[in-house]
C-alpha cells in the first residue's frame, strides 16, 4: 500500500475526530438554557444580571460540587457604556466539570445581611457530566 493511500484515511479520521470535539466553554445566561450537559474537562461559565449597589448579591447555595469545581471567585463587571453610577451589571462564575454524574447549581439573589427574608430571585440549573 502506498504512503498516499494510507495518509488519506488517517487524515480523514483525524479530521472527523476534531470536528466532534465539544466546545471547551459552555455559557449559561438564562434559566431557560438549563439543564446543561457537559463533558469531563469542559468549563461552564455562568453569567447573571446583578446590581450590588442595591445591596443584593448572588449567593451560591448549591455548587454541584460532586461534578463541578469553581475556577475562581465571582467576577462582577459593569457595562462600560452605562455611564451611570449604580447601573446594573453582570456577575460571572467559572466552573469546570471534573467528574461524571449529576448535580444542581443553585444561587439566590438577596441581601446578605437579611437571610431570613426570602430571595427576590433564584437560579437553579441541573448539571449532567459525562
Amino acid at each position: 500500500m502506498s504512503l498516499t493511500r494510507l495518509l488519506v484515511p488517517v487524515s480523514l479520521a483525524l479530521l472527523s475526530a476534531c470536528a466532534t470535539q465539544p466546545k471547551q466553554n459552555v455559557t449559561v445566561e438564562k434559566q431557560s438554557q438549563c439543564p446543561v450537559q457537559l463533558h469531563n474537562g469542559q468549563n461552564l461559565i455562568l453569567s447573571l444580571p446583578s446590581n450590588p449597589s442595591t445591596g443584593y448579591r448572588w449567593a451560591i447555595q448549591d455548587s454541584a460540587g460532586g461534578v463541578l469545581k469553581a475556577l475562581g471567585p465571582e467576577v462582577y463587571r459593569n457595562p462600560e457604556d452605562a455611564g451611570i453610577v449604580g447601573a446594573a451589571g453582570v456577575s460571572t462564575w467559572r466552573f469546570q466539570a471534573f467528574a461524571g454524574g449529576t448535580g444542581k447549581l443553585r444561587l439566590t439573589y438577596q441581601q446578605p445581611w437579611a437571610p431570613e427574608v426570602p430571595p427576590v430571585e433564584t437560579f437553579e440549573c441541573a448539571i449532567s457530566v459525562n
